[in-house]
């Protein structure tokens, strides 16, 4: 059990990652970012077993994105949950709810730029992928600053995850997409002194 697991000697801080559980069907096949549409049944069902299997995790801090699929996450977690807007997914401006037909019949060009490079294209009305991973980064530094010898989680999306991972990882922007982040998949960065270690990445509980 993720529970079960104590924090090794000299960890100054434990990040558990969790990305929200499967949204209602209306967000299947959308480009679905600053959208916010709550969880499915199996969602809510996800999360149940999340909060389970954390129950004795000893979490002193939970902070979740504004989105209703991450605050609806959190809320087994914990009754008084934080929530940071810079922990929000990426925002798709023009191209918010279409589905992926739909953006690549009304934005050729982008859409093929998007697929070829995904952190290379900033959405019109939108933002980049250089935008978010900013905004991500303050959030974690800010979180960090806040905690001290405790475990905190993160309830939030799979490109905020993607960020946070690839940043204790070291990995180029190019290559997030190769971390792999399920509805409800949990992930636990552990914080040294001067370097981080990725404990577990995008478990199903």
């Amino acid at each position: 059990m993720i529970s079960s697991w104590a924090r090794p000697a000299g960890v100054a801080l434990r990040i558990v990652l969790i990305r929200h559980g499967e949204p209602e069907a209306s967000a299947t096949g959308r480009c679905y970012g600053k959208m916010d549409v709550g969880l499915s049944d199996v969602g809510r069902s996800q999360m149940k077993r999340v909060a389970g299997a954390l129950r004795s995790a000893s979490i002193a801090a939970v902070y979740a994105s504004p989105r209703r699929r991450a605050r609806e996450s959190a809320e087994g977690l914990s009754s008084d949950v934080v929530v940071d807007a810079r922990l929000s997914e990426i925002h798709f401006g023009e191209l918010e709810g279409l589905t992926y037909d739909e953006a690549a019949e009304r934005y050729p060009t982008l859409y093929k730029r998007w697929m070829d490079h995904p952190t290379e294209v900033e959405f019109p009305g939108g933002e980049g992928f250089g935008a978010m991973k900013l905004r991500v980064l303050e959030a974690m530094g800010a979180i960090r600053n806040a905690h001290s010898d405790q475990t905190v989680a993160i309830v939030s999306h799979g490109g905020v995850n993607r960020i946070v991972l690839a940043d204790a990882l070291g990995i180029e922007p190019r290559n997030i997409f190769h971390l792999d982040q399920s509805h409800a998949g949990v992930s636990i960065v552990d914080d040294y002194d001067d370097y981080s270690v990725v404990r577990l990445m995008n478990a199903s509980c």
